[in-house]
């Protein structure tokens, strides 16, 4: 018999990042990275999909699932575990990705991350954007950065989310969360309450469209610090993925809005960690300079890396920087290394990882 929290359950034992429901097959889970069947669980049903839609869903969300065909919700399993959920039809029929999500928000620290990034945390205006692929873990860094504004600044802080997912209490800060499609309509709308709504921190959590893009930079222009994602692999890639989605037209009036409010770049990807299980992040981080920012305003975003690289006084590092230091203290594969860097021929040269 079908059963979401027995699911919820197992993942949990396993230490799973996500749970994967399709009608028809067993259920799956993702571990370190690696999606595996979840042994001893039946495969859902359609019927089983379809009562859990009708279960987990507002009448608003089911509607958007029948017009679109997908449709991201947050649910609780009877732990008070928190998951996001993107609900979604295939060729088979009903499908569910459900990310699970740490009731408690970990510190930079915990999570892995460099001391350096802590200062991303304490600018005072400006546009920091954190960046990687999916499942690189750019949520809870985002919820880290947030903790401690909370905790040491007193600030009014908004979240804008599809669905929510990291859920902060106030403390020094004053903090509320708006959720794209319940509480808001759409980012682009979010963002522009926000300018007068009396904030001083944004998060928008994701940068999907030119509207939502152009939204936020003129709040970051207005004296605004505002954080967003973005699906890019770096600081130059992320720079050309804002601009590019403009209108050629429009496009040195943005680069010159990047230039005086882009104030960071965190880039990240998860590795698998040699010895104990889990996952820990390689980074790049860019602090805006007025070096960067000539760069930017001319369009010469290949000159970053290079810009990066001299500014180490800064904090700023690259991403191979990073996966050297890992693997210098032992902690990554060199393997996992070699995929993930933009010199490969700098791992080469190492012996081959031998697993133990």
């Amino acid at each position: 018999m079908f059963d979401l929290h027995a699911i919820f359950r197992a993942a949990g034992a396993l230490e799973a990042s996500d749970v994967h429901l399709r009608s028809g097959q067993t259920p799956r889970v993702r571990v370190d990275g690696e999606v595996t069947v979840l042994e001893g669980m039946p495969a859902p049903s359609e019927a089983d999909l379809a009562r859990t839609v009708e279960k987990l869903l507002t009448d608003v969300q089911r509607q958007r699932l029948a017009s679109d065909g997908e449709v991201d919700c947050a649910c609780v399993d009877e732990r008070g575990t928190r998951y996001r959920a993107n609900f979604f039809r295939d060729a088979g029929g009903l499908s569910a990705a459900m990310r699970r999500i740490d009731a408690r928000i970990r510190t930079l620290a915990e999570l892995g991350l460099p001391r350096e990034v802590e200062q991303l945390a304490h600018v005072r205006r400006g546009l920091v954007l954190v960046t990687g692929a999916t499942g690189s873990g750019k949520s809870s860094t985002l919820a880290a950065l947030i903790d401690v504004i909370n905790h040491q600044h007193a600030r009014h802080v908004i979240t804008l989310e599809d669905p929510v997912e990291f859920v902060h209490k106030s403390q020094v800060s004053v903090i509320q969360q708006r959720a794209v499609g319940d509480d808001v309509p759409d980012f682009a709308t979010g963002v522009r309450d926000a300018l007068r709504a009396d904030c001083n921190v944004l998060q928008v959590g994701e940068l999907r469209d030119v509207e939502t893009m152009r939204a936020a930079l003129t709040a970051a222009e207005t004296g605004m610090l505002v954080y967003a994602t973005l699906h890019t692999n770096d600081a130059a890639q992320s720079v050309d993925r804002i601009v590019d989605v403009f209108p050629v037209a429009e496009q040195a009036q943005v680069r010159a809005m990047l230039a005086e409010s882009l104030t960071g770049v965190l880039s990240q990807v998860l590795l698998k960690k040699k010895k104990g299980g889990g996952r820990i992040p390689a980074t790049e981080l860019m602090v805006a300079t007025p070096a960067i920012a000539a760069i930017v305003r001319d369009g010469r975003s290949h000159e970053i890396a290079n810009a990066i690289q001299g500014g180490k006084s800064r904090g700023m590092h690259r991403l191979d920087d990073s996966l050297e230091r890992l693997l210098r203290d032992d902690l990554i594969w060199r393997e996992d290394a070699l995929a993930c860097a933009h010199q490969r021929a700098r791992f080469e040269r190492r012996p081959a990882s031998v697993p133990a």
